[in-house]
């Protein structure tokens, strides 16, 4: 054995060290310093694991090294010249891990994601004009000859890109001596924001709330603050505020957005404010860029940084403000991996790093809600829109006794109000969260129903793509002419909307309306998407029939009215967080209308208009509904009055996963604090062909659930074969 497992240790140097590695590993591993070598803590490392050579961090110095294995210990590598992972970090790492149940090196891999990357960037080749022309002048070569006149330095890749050649054509002239390679400058870095460049002025409302976010940042210590706005009322310019107070001091900021790929808006009204985009960090950039934005984080030359989730890990210099915007959404809490939800953690890396994070919604969580009706968080409220705009007016439309036509899905009512908005030039909004054409195909002759082969789940009629498509698995096939189970021949029908089923309804009903479809799955890329909010934007879109998508905080000037096509969708799941999250998704779709010129109004299409929810949509009663919401999670012990984990057992055959799950439950630790529910089969039964069950364990809210998932897992037999457990602390989907 050439490394053994070393729990971190601190000490003077001993010639040995632990290190982490960034994989599914919980443990370290102990490597010996080489002669001349000095390593400590945060250190970024190369060693040998096995056969290959592996990206690592030193953890700690081995200070009692075991001495029978002195000589079977490899040798650290290199040390990788990168600022080392800060102790703060590392501590984030550890506090992560052991709170999701997950790997450390799982958890340090979200750290690294630049892993195969890291260290000084590429030198890119150059070429420049240097001396005569070739004897033998192709039409090519006299393109890059032109190209080149000015005689300056340019990349090798884009002189062919622009002369039309191939590198090859550019690799001759440099042997002709036509040519010279050069090595190309490093890109300078861009401009460091400007906390002063354009001010706003604020409204007498909003400017409470600047002044407690300026305090908030200028204090400096860790402090959590909720800024709950109304949709329009300025939540970003606010907290924009406590982003220049960082800045002035010399420190980063982080803002957290769920969805940073789609809001190009967002980055123009940063640069607005601050002079320079923001440095971007999502799954989206290159690999080079990625890489270069790392390094510009890890070194501090990165004042702003707006991501995605994945941002939350990464090696900030001097970190100083984390800003969680539309911190309800459902995108930050990953479910693959390593489980966690980036909100709770954000308030955990501000908590160990001693700064101060802000919470902004108009819909907050009801966990965020509870923290600040408790004092826990500061809240700063904002309740009116910016510029004197009013709230939409919301009314329910009744279907049990005003139904759209047979066949049809937006009521004649809906139409009609639609009509007018069209003649006042002004933009309708049609919200279904359904992607594709229809949820179910069956054939009309023997009732056959198109089901995924390998899940649990209806295939969806995507027209526009003409293929039937498994939303949980990603299974397409060609939607047929004739019926699988019968061959009677055009027989299928599509049962139920999608967005693209109303798309053609709206085309039918609206012949002279320009109309665009807002929906994921038609988004060919980040460019595309915000071409096409450009174009809704400047007014040349007239009806826009999206998805949730149309929910993430886009401002659409012209947009005054929005229809609700199915208000009830969300709340017959079974999910005990569906009230809330049909209660966040349809106020944040309504409040896009209204929010520059005119009164916006919204319509509810519904079964259910006594239900709480939408009631308290249409009465703009929001305290109504917390107070609801809030009363039945505290009577039930869901979060945030309880604790909540879940155990999703899945293997290749029904038996087997049941049988595991029935083993876990057996083994469970016995305390009067748990409740341990299952195994049940989840609702989603089978996924990409597992079978799946589900282990629901609940506790009190001052119980350490963590440990308890620990010491009982640590007594059950480890799962083999094709079984497959996973562990979600706080689980947000109970699919």
């Amino acid at each position: 054995m050439d490394h053994t497992p070393r729990s971190p240790a601190s000490a003077h140097a001993t010639g040995m060290v632990d290190v982490l590695v960034p994989v599914a590993l919980d443990q370290t591993y102990s490597y010996k310093v080489p002669r001349g070598m000095e390593l400590k803590a945060g250190d970024l490392v190369g060693v040998p694991l096995g056969a290959r050579e592996v990206l690592a961090v030193v953890w700690g110095e081995n200070a009692n090294p075991d001495p029978r294995l002195h000589n079977r210990l490899k040798e650290v590598s290199e040390k990788l010249d990168i600022p080392p992972l800060k102790p703060e970090l590392r501590s984030v790492v550890d506090w992560v891990a052991n709170y999701t149940l997950s790997p450390r090196g799982m958890v340090l891999r979200m750290c690294l994601r630049m892993g195969e990357n890291l260290g000084p960037e590429r030198v890119r080749a150059g070429v420049r004009l240097v001396g005569d022309p070739p004897k033998r002048l192709t039409p090519a070569r006299q393109r890059v000859i032109a190209v080149l006149s000015d005689r300056l330095l340019h990349g090798k890749s884009e002189a062919a890109k622009e002369a039309g050649v191939s590198s090859g054509v550019i690799d001759g002239l440099v042997d002709e001596g036509t040519l010279t390679v050069e090595p190309m400058p490093p890109p300078p870095p861009p401009p460091a924001p400007d906390p002063d460049f354009g001010r706003p002025d604020f409204s007498p409302l909003q400017r409470a709330g600047v002044d407690a976010m300026r305090a908030l940042a200028a204090n400096g210590t860790f402090h959590v603050a909720l800024l709950d706005g109304v949709t329009g009322s300025g939540k970003t310019e606010v907290y924009f505020e406590a982003v220049a107070e960082v800045i002035r001091r010399g420190k980063q900021s982080l803002i957290l957005m769920p969805e940073i790929a789609l809001t190009g808006q967002f980055l123009d009204r940063f640069a607005q404010r601050f002079g320079v985009r923001p440095l971007e960090w999502h799954s989206e950039l290159t690999p080079r860029t990625r890489a270069r934005n790392w390094a510009a984080i890890s070194e501090g030359s990165a004042p702003v940084v707006v991501g995605a989730r994945s941002a939350l890990f990464l090696p900030y210099a001097n970190l100083g403000l984390i800003i969680v915007d539309e911190e309800h959404d459902q995108a930050y809490k990953q479910d693959d991996g390593v489980h966690y939800h980036a909100r709770d953690m954000a308030v955990v890396r501000a908590h160990i790093a001693r700064i101060p994070v802000v919470l902004a919604s108009a819909t907050p969580s009801v966990e965020s809600e509870v923290n600040a009706r408790k004092s826990r968080y500061q809240r700063i409220a904002l309740p009116s829109r910016f510029g004197g705009q009013h709230m939409p007016h919301i009314e329910a439309i009744d279907l049990r006794r005003e139904p759209p036509a047979r066949g049809r899905f937006i009521s004649p009512r809906l139409a009609g109000e639609i009509r007018i908005a069209i003649e006042r030039r002004e933009q309708a909004l049609l919200f279904l969260n359904r992607r594709g054409y229809a949820p179910l195909t069956l054939c009309r002759a023997c009732g056959h129903r198109f089901a995924c082969t390998i899940c649990d789940a209806w295939l969806v009629d995507h027209r526009f793509r003409q293929r039937l498509v498994c939303h949980h698995c990603g299974f397409s096939m060609p939607r047929p002419h004739i019926c699988p189970n019968c061959s009677a021949e055009e027989s299928l029908v599509a049962v139920g909307p999608g967005v693209e089923r109303l798309q053609e309804e709206a085309a039918a009903l609206f012949p002279e309306a320009r109309t665009m479809v807002l929906s994921s799955d038609l988004i060919t890329s980040i460019e595309t998407m915000r071409s096409e909010l450009a174009e809704i934007a400047e007014g040349r879109v007239d009806i826009i029939i999206g998805t949730q998508l149309v929910a993430k905080g886009h401002n659409f000037p012209r947009l005054n009215l929005v229809g609700v096509v199915d208000a009830d969708l969300g709340l017959s799941n079974g999910d005990p967080r569906a009230a809330e999250r049909t209660w966040q998704l349809l106020n944040q779709v309504i409040g896009r209308a209204g929010r520059e010129q005119g009164r916006g109004v919204g319509y509810l299409q519904t079964h259910q208009p006594d239900h709480p929810v939408m009631k308290a949509l249409i009465a703009c009663d929001r305290e109504a509904f917390y107070d609801s919401e809030i009363e039945l999670r505290e009577k039930t012990l869901y979060p945030p009055f309880g604790r909540l984990a879940s155990l999703i057992i899945s293997a290749g055959d029904r038996p087997s996963a049941e049988g595991f799950g029935r083993k876990l439950v057996a083994l469970a630790p016995r305390d009067e604090r748990v409740v341990v529910l299952g195994p049940a089969e989840a609702p989603l039964a089978v996924i990409k062909g597992r079978y799946r069950f589900r282990i629901l364990v609940k506790s009190a809210r001052g119980f350490d659930l963590s440990d308890y998932l620990r010491s009982w897992l640590a007594v059950c037999p480890k799962p083999s074969g094709n079984l497959k457990l996973e562990v979600d602390v706080d689980p947000q989907s109970f699919l």
